[in-house]
C-alpha cells in the first residue's frame, strides 16, 4: 500500500501534463475547443487541475444517468461528464450504473415484464431483479428512470419519470451539439460495467464501445473523454481498439478486480496502488480512479487521517489520479466535515473539497458538481 504523507502540496500542472499520454488533455487551464467540433478530431484540449468530474451527470440533483443529470451537470460547468455502459439483448449500449436495472428504472411497475424478473450470479453476488441485457433497446425504452437513493435523496424522487434511459449514442449525439453550441468540447468519462460478465454472455462492451468512439470522433489520443473500468483487462482490450487515455478504477485496499478473480491472479487493489502496480497500470493506461479512502483514509470513526503516497506515486509514473466520490450529505461525508444530526443535511463540503484537492489529485468525482465548481475554483485561486 502507499505509504503516509503529511499535508499534499499543491498541483499547478497536473500529471496529464507530464508524460507522452500528456497531450490527450493537455496542462491546467481552460479546456480548449480546436475547430469546433466537440469530439475534438484535430488539436489538443485543456482541463483545469483539480477537473470536476460529474458523477452519473448531476446525480445529487437527478436521476442518475438521464440526460437531466448529464444537461444540468454540464450547465453548472462541470468539468468531464460520467456514463457507465450496459447492454441490451440486441447489444445496444445505454447509460445505467449496473445492468441490474430494478433500483433505477419503475420496470417493476410493468406487468408485461413480470416474468422477466430472476436470479443472477454478477461478479460473484447473487442478485434477484430484472437486467439490461434481458430487454432489447425497444423495451427498454418503454420503461422510465427513477431515483436510485429516494430515502437519502427524496427531493430527486420529483423527477422519476421524466427521463427515459439514454444509449450512450444518444449522449454522444447530444455532447457534439452542445459542443457546437459551446465552441468547446463536452469532456466525458465513460466506464465499461461488468465487462468480463458481458463478454462471457455474447455481449461484449469493448468493440461497440470503440465503434461509437470512432463514428464520433472520440478514438484518438486527443479526444476529450476517458474510457474507464475496474476491470484492468478492459482497459488493456481498449488500447487496442482506440487511443483515447484509458483509467483503471480501484475499489478498497483487500479487494480484487473481478477479471482477477476469474483469471486467478491473486493481486489485491492495495497490491496495484504500489510503486510496482502502478508502473504495470501506467504500461496500457493513463490515469487510475481510486476510492478516495486509498487517498486519505478514514481511521475507526469515519474521520480523515494523513494522506498517503499514492498520488505522488501515481504522479511518478505520470498517471492521472481520478478517485472517487464526494458528496455533499453529511451521511457520505468525512465525520470530521459532519455538520449537524441530520444524515441527509448538507455538511461542510467546501472544507472536505479542499482538503482531497490538497493531496495533488488531477481531479475529483462528485455527485453535486455545483459545489465542486466552486471548490475548484476556491482552490485554484490560492
Amino acid at each position: 500500500m502507499a505509504q503516509q504523507q503529511g499535508p499534499g502540496r499543491r498541483v499547478v500542472l497536473g500529471a496529464a501534463a507530464l508524460g507522452a499520454g500528456a497531450a490527450a488533455w493537455g496542462p491546467a487551464g481552460a479546456a480548449q475547443a480546436d475547430d469546433g467540433k466537440s469530439g475534438g478530431r484535430s488539436g489538443r484540449h485543456r482541463l483545469p487541475v483539480p477537473a470536476v468530474i460529474a458523477h452519473r451527470g448531476a446525480s445529487g440533483y437527478r436521476p442518475e444517468h438521464t440526460m437531466g443529470a448529464y444537461e444540468l451537470a454540464h450547465a453548472t460547468g462541470a468539468d468531464i461528464i460520467e456514463q457507465d455502459v450496459v447492454s441490451t439483448k440486441d447489444g445496444h449500449l445505454v447509460c445505467r450504473h449496473e445492468n441490474d436495472i430494478t433500483g433505477t428504472t419503475d420496470v417493476a411497475e410493468h406487468a408485461e415484464f413480470a416474468d422477466r424478473e430472476t436470479t443472477k450470479s454478477i461478479d460473484g453476488k447473487e442478485l434477484t431483479g430484472w437486467f439490461s441485457e434481458d430487454f432489447t433497446l425497444a423495451e427498454l425504452k418503454t420503461l422510465r428512470a427513477v431515483e436510485r437513493l429516494p430515502d437519502e435523496r427524496q427531493h430527486n424522487t420529483l423527477y422519476d419519470g421524466r427521463w427515459q434511459v439514454p444509449t450512450l449514442e444518444e449522449v454522444l449525439r447530444w455532447a457534439d451539439r452542445r459542443g457546437r453550441v459551446d465552441g468547446r468540447p463536452v469532456w466525458l468519462h465513460i466506464e465499461t460495467k461488468h465487462p468480463s460478465y458481458f463478454r462471457e454472455i455474447g455481449l461484449a462492451l469493448e468493440k461497440p464501445l470503440a465503434r461509437l468512439l470512432r463514428e464520433y470522433g472520440r478514438d484518438h489520443k486527443h479526444a476529450p473523454n476517458f474510457v474507464q473500468s475496474f476491470e484492468p483487462s478492459s482497459i488493456q482490450r481498449l488500447e487496442h481498439l482506440v487511443d483515447c487515455p484509458g483509467v483503471v478504477l480501484l475499489g478498497g485496499l483487500d479487494s480484487r478486480p473481478w477479471d482477477f478473480v476469474e483469471s486467478g491472479d491473486p493481486r489485491t487493489v492495495a497490491d496495484l496502488v504500489s510503486p510496482d502496480g502502478l508502473k504495470w497500470i501506467a504500461g496500457f493506461a493513463k490515469g487510475i480512479g481510486p476510492t478516495l479512502d486509498i487517498v486519505i483514509p478514514k481511521d475507526e470513526d469515519g474521520a480523515l487521517g494523513e494522506p498517503t503516497t499514492l498520488v505522488r506515486d501515481a504522479h511518478a509514473q505520470r498517471l492521472v489520479v481520478h478517485p472517487y466520490t464526494m458528496r455533499n450529505e453529511n451521511t457520505f461525508l468525512p465525520l470530521d466535515f459532519r455538520t449537524g444530526d441530520e444524515p441527509d443535511a448538507y455538511g461542510d463540503a467546501f472544507g472536505a473539497f479542499r482538503t482531497y484537492f490538497a493531496t495533488g489529485i488531477d481531479g475529483l468525482f462528485s455527485d453535486n458538481p455545483d459545489t465542486a465548481v466552486l471548490a475548484a475554483a476556491d482552490f485554484r485561486e490560492r
